[in-house]
């Protein structure tokens, strides 16, 4: 378990300002991503087979360069901005209820000319930002008082209205575990997850019964061969595609069910395509690569809380839970365990939008961690100090 243990442990070399495990982990997801992406998008052009492929790389240009200049923006500023961004994010929702482009009957891009942006991933990043700002500074009034916890629900309430009038509850969801997450992280009193779950839940439910497409999804996905070539296309293909490729798949670019019958397959359900030319290995391996990311996150974020740092340590717990929930739910959609819902594979899926704000948070990740060493490093520097002194007296 030695092996283990110094991979988990960011501070395993304390003159190296980086985390490798991490980047050699998401520069793998990234070249993963890029390989499937263009293989389950091959034959959607016919005219043009690598149409998505080459549009994936500018988005993966764009997502770099924003990626760079992250890496050089101190933590402090984002929580100075925080709720700054949050207004931000507010505004789009909004914008994007005016001017933005329909897909399907979801009205979440807007149109930039050069690509089609998706407020609500930004939303995510900025409401996570706010709430982390919020927990640094008033955590202890979140774990004793009932206005202290309630603030950040109402933003809540604000955000998830703007949402679902696009629709797009996937994102509610994300936003409302994630906080359930955090909350338990900053150790909030028993009622409070008991109110928000029981509240989520209800909520929910109204949201699924007074929507018939939410319904027509629920049952879809409780029996979805009553109904296979209508409500149920989606989800028993990608079953099939899942079943076809077995333990070892059936080779790189082949599989059958990305050549028009699996709809999506570059963007929501690409884990279905993965299964097939991969098959259960494949699968496996990717699934630990997502979540080893989520769980360094996770101690990059307790790390910061270690060192008092608390707005860091709220931020990236916040970012492992998001990337490993939202993981969990792409696949559990694809392979059937959960009803359908518009979220992408992190770090993997076809989207502009996805693809930018994830190498974003990456970036945050990695600047909490630089700082995080910086900080252990000069604290060592000067216990080494005191013990040369001590040693020379």
């Amino acid at each position: 378990m030695k092996w283990l243990t110094k991979l988990l442990n960011s501070q395993a070399a304390s003159s190296v300002m980086y985390d490798r495990s991490l980047l050699w982990t998401v520069i793998g997801l990234i070249t993963i991503g890029f390989v499937m992406v263009s293989s389950a998008s091959i034959g959607l052009n016919e005219m043009h087979p690598f149409q998505y492929t080459i549009k994936e790389v500018v988005h993966y240009m764009l997502a770099s360069v924003c990626a760079l200049i992250v890496l050089y923006i101190p933590v402090y500023y984002w929580q100075k901005a925080s709720f700054s961004l949050l207004v931000i994010s507010i505004l789009m929702l909004i914008t994007v209820l005016i001017v933005g482009t329909s897909v399907k009957g979801a009205a979440r891009w807007i149109p930039l000319g050069f690509m089609n942006f998706q407020p609500a991933e930004f939303t995510k990043l900025a409401f996570f930002c706010f709430l982390a700002s919020y927990l640094a500074r008033r955590v202890v009034e979140v774990q004793n008082s009932f206005l202290g916890f309630c603030k950040p629900m109402l933003i809540i309430i604000v955000v998830s209205i703007l949402l679902l009038k696009q629709p797009d509850l996937g994102t509610v969801i994300v936003i409302f575990v994630v906080t359930l997450g955090i909350l338990f992280v900053a150790v909030a009193k028993l009622w409070q997850f008991f109110a928000i779950i029981g509240s989520g839940i209800i909520a929910f439910t109204v949201l699924i019964l007074i929507e018939p497409y939410r319904l027509k999804r629920v049952t879809a996905f409780l029996n979805p061969w009553e109904d296979q070539y209508n409500t149920g296309y989606q989800l028993t293909n990608s079953l099939m595609a899942i079943g076809n490729g077995g333990w070892w798949g059936q080779g790189l670019g082949n599989s059958v069910r990305k050549l028009g019958y699996l709809p999506e397959a570059h963007t929501d359900f690409i884990f279905a395509v993965i299964a097939e030319e991969l098959g259960y290995i494949g699968c496996i391996l990717i699934l630990l690569l997502l979540f080893f990311v989520a769980l360094k996150a996770m101690l990059i974020g307790l790390t910061s809380l270690k060192l008092k740092k608390k707005f860091s340590g709220y931020l990236a717990c916040q970012l492992g839970i998001w990337f490993g929930f939202q993981s969990l739910v792409n696949v559990g959609v694809t392979s059937g365990l959960l009803p359908a819902k518009g979220l992408t594979l992190p770090l993997i899926s076809y989207g502009g939008s996805s693809m930018l704000i994830m190498f974003i948070t990456v970036a945050i990740l990695f600047r909490i961690d630089y700082e995080n060493r910086l900080e252990q490093n000069q604290v060592r520097a000067r216990r080494k100090k005191v013990e040369q002194r001590a040693n020379q007296t």
